[in-house]
């Protein structure tokens, strides 16, 4: 059977979820030891230098860029470096399925953004699956209840900036490599982490952990570097939907790493914003046909 450009996309963008949630996962593993501004530092020892390695090789890193696409690049830089730290600290103090269902909704909040901020044309069923979304996302975090807490906020404004960097995102040209732009997010981030070591302290690690980070480094690599690849194969419509599979890895993960299991609201919450999230992207998949005749 021949492999179409979708299907290499899904596969893709299913490889890259893999890559993410293990990143994740690892992370907050190590967050039961180490700081999240040290873990941040040391896997960014690591990463930093292989984006650099891999966008050399693929011709993305020594380029000329406009001003207008370089002040796009800075405030997704901005909003990266923001969101990474307010999710790594809610990641270090909330189950991990937990915080990737809310993060499911990323597509939906993207959506909205657009259309707010950019005119972007949403039809009323893209703002209805919007709205029952955000219905999805509240069964989650149930405000009011004892899992409802300062990290729970954390997640939730985490989602706010990384939805900013994902529709500024947008606004650059085709012909910005995204391995550069990705290279240049993460230098920041690697920055912060190890300067706010200074307060937050550094702790010794064994050789083990140190294994750890770099493979949290080669799995983060490998999440930007095929989710580049999964938006370069195939309609994006199709594509998309497929991020939604870092939800089963976020709960294998975190019974395997730290026997937790969602809740039934949680999971109850999560097909439905996965579900809002999909539908969405099929009335997007519509329009863009509708558009074309």
């Amino acid at each position: 059977m021949k492999l179409t450009d979708n299907v290499f996309g899904a596969i893709f963008m299913a490889v890259s979820m893999l890559s993410f949630i293990g990143n994740d996962a690892l992370m907050k593993f190590l967050f039961q030891t180490i700081s999240v501004e040290q873990g941040i530092f040391m896997r960014g020892l690591v990463s930093v230098p292989l984006l650099a390695v891999i966008a050399y090789f693929r011709k993305s890193l020594f380029i000329r860029i406009d001003w207008r696409n370089w002040r796009v690049i800075l405030v997704r830089a901005f909003a990266e470096l923001i969101s990474t730290m307010l999710f790594l600290n809610a990641l270090a103090h909330m189950p991990l399925a937990n915080i990737t269902a809310i993060l499911q909704s990323l597509p939906l909040t993207v959506t909205m953004f657009a259309a707010v901020f950019f005119g972007e044309v949403v039809g009323w069923r893209r703002w209805s699956a919007i709205l029952v979304g955000f219905i999805g996302v509240l069964i989650i975090i149930r405000p009011g209840s004892d899992g409802f807490n300062e990290y729970a906020v954390l997640a939730l404004v985490a989602v706010g900036f990384i939805t900013l960097r994902d529709a500024i995102t947008r606004r650059l040209d085709h012909s910005v490599p995204s391995l550069f732009v990705a290279f240049v997010s993460a230098i920041p981030i690697f920055l912060f982490g190890g300067a706010m070591t200074v307060t937050t302290g550094w702790t010794p690690i064994s050789w083990s952990m140190g294994m750890i980070v770099f493979v949290a480094a080669i799995a983060i690599t490998c999440g930007y570097s095929f989710a580049v690849m999964a938006m370069r194969n195939g309609d994006i419509s199709f594509v998309a939907p497929f991020r939604y599979t870092g939800m089963i890895w976020a709960i294998l993960f975190g019974f395997l790493l730290f026997g937790n299991l969602p809740d039934q609201m949680t999971i109850l919450g999560s097909c439905i914003v996965i579900g809002m999230g999909v539908y969405a992207f099929h009335r997007e998949r519509v329009r863009q046909k509708a558009s074309a005749t």
